[in-house]
């Protein structure tokens, strides 16, 4: 994992146990953990998600974009690393806001 990957997947970590609270207190997240089996987030979580990354990563990491381009069974498989990659190759696009920005 890279040093960007270990950032981000720590900032996506903090996010997620914001919106699920104590249900994901215990839950040790890394790149394989699944949101659906593993975190058991419901849509409702998704969109809570998606608005903290909207807040962390401003207009350069659309998630809605990124679940819209996958088929059912795979945002039903989503894996947290899959998110870090998309947010990863989001940042290193020409015009992306740094991380950090939008905190």
């Amino acid at each position: 994992m890279s040093t960007a990957q270990a950032t981000i997947l720590a900032d996506l970590t903090e996010m997620i146990h914001a919106v699920l609270g104590e249900f994901a207190a215990d839950t040790e997240i890394t790149m394989d953990t699944t949101f659906r089996d593993e975190l058991g987030m419901e849509s409702i979580d998704v969109v809570a998600l998606a608005g903290r990354l909207q807040s962390r990563y401003g207009n350069s990491v659309n998630f809605a974009h990124f679940v819209a381009k996958l088929d059912l069974e795979n945002v039903r498989e989503l894996r947290v690393g899959q998110l870090v990659e998309h947010i990863e190759r989001s940042l290193a696009e020409p015009g992306a806001q740094p991380a950090g920005v939008g905190q």
